[in-house]
């Protein structure tokens, strides 16, 4: 492990878990991590709220294929539609640290950097004054707390909130597992999302940035392989995997 970029704030799952990316085809997944719907919950102004499960899926196969052309009629697993579908499966994305490239917010008590590619159009920033005014008016204990909040709430890890007096990161602690993203309120599906520090590596051995939170492409479309660049929601994607968000939510405070 001690080779692997690790981002800050996020720590590695255990090694039985991985993520392999194969080159022309699906997803290849190892350690049996859960697997569910995640559905995009609205508040009562229609902004993107909290995340509630939905359906699960086995992952008792080993490894478990995930389609990631979006083709596949037996998503979310492959059935080896990418084979004759009409997308372009070449890995495009840098190896580089998400943090490279981030552009730095500057608050009271608060910063936040954005690394506006890993955008998945989720929307969780704009609840009750977007993540960005909020992090410069953090001097205020509410627009604090809303800013911690709607950063730490993109699935991508996009957005991070930092306590300026300490430098480190506010982050969920997730389990290894993984969430199917679907988006009720714009009627489109959306990535892969993999939490816990689970590694997305390459069939060469080559492994992405290991991170507690982010979002594969599973709609075939995005421009930034393997990571989703938000293309499902402007395509209006949509899996039909026909679950429903019936289950546990996603805990609305960060600490």
């Amino acid at each position: 492990m001690s080779n692997l970029k690790i981002e800050t704030g996020s720590s590695p799952a255990e090694e039985r878990f991985s993520i392999t990316v194969t080159e022309t085809g699906p997803y290849l997944v190892y350690g049996r991590p859960p697997l569910a719907e995640q559905f995009i919950m609205p508040d009562e102004s229609n902004d993107s709220w909290y995340f509630q499960e939905g359906r699960h899926f086995s992952t008792e196969s080993e490894p478990t294929a995930l389609c990631r052309c979006g083709a596949s009629r037996r998503k979310p697993y492959c059935d080896g539609s990418h084979e004759k579908a009409s997308w372009d499966p070449r890995l495009t994305a840098q190896r580089d640290a998400l943090l490279d490239n981030a552009e730095v917010i500057d608050g009271g008590t608060l910063q936040m950097t954005d690394n506006e590619k890993y955008c998945v159009f989720a929307r969780f920033c704009h609840p009750h004054g977007d993540a960005w005014s909020l992090t410069e008016q953090s001097d205020d204990p509410e627009a604090r707390r809303l800013a911690v909040r709607e950063a730490s709430m993109c699935p991508s890890g996009r957005l991070m909130a930092w306590d300026k007096e300490t430098m480190k990161p506010y982050e969920f602690r997730f389990e290894p597992s993984l969430g199917l993203i679907e988006d009720i309120t714009i009627g489109a599906s959306g990535g892969l999302w993999i939490r816990g520090g689970i590694p997305m590596r390459r069939e060469n051995g080559q492994t992405y940035e290991i991170r507690n939170r982010v979002v594969a492409c599973r709609c075939g479309q995005s421009a930034n392989k393997p990571y989703c660049d938000g293309t499902h929601a402007a395509i209006k994607w949509r899996d039909e995997l026909n679950g429903e968000p019936v289950g546990e939510t996603l805990p609305e405070e960060v600490y």
